[in-house]
């Protein structure tokens, strides 16, 4: 009887550990990406999930699409929730910088 409840209290700690380690992390990463694309207008420029940037031109909030320009006289049709980021240069530029010294470092 003792080793059902032993069992039973590692399967516990095993499961509470995977909720914490996995499924917190992406359920809280997907109330972020759902809180941005819910502030979206139009001329926000932003990120998508293929590393394009562009700017919207227009939403269907209700069937959840984007028109997005990506160059001058080029909109594309993209899912809303495709759009990943706001696009902000700076900030790029400092994670991009980050990378390579860490590159720098490793080598």
């Amino acid at each position: 009887m003792q080793e059902i409840i032993l069992l039973a209290l590692i399967m516990a700690l095993g499961m509470g550990a995977y909720w914490t380690m996995v499924l917190f992390p992406k359920q809280r990463d997907f109330q972020k990406r759902q809180n941005f694309v819910r502030t979206l207008a139009e001329g926000d420029e932003v990120i998508t999930a293929g590393g394009i940037i562009g700017r919207i031109i227009a939403l269907e909030a209700e069937e959840g699409i984007a028109y997005v320009e990506i160059a001058t006289g080029i909109v594309v049709r993209m899912i809303a929730a495709s759009l990943l980021s706001p696009y902000d240069p700076e900030e790029l530029a400092r994670n991009v910088r980050m990378g390579l010294e860490k590159d720098k470092n490793q080598s």
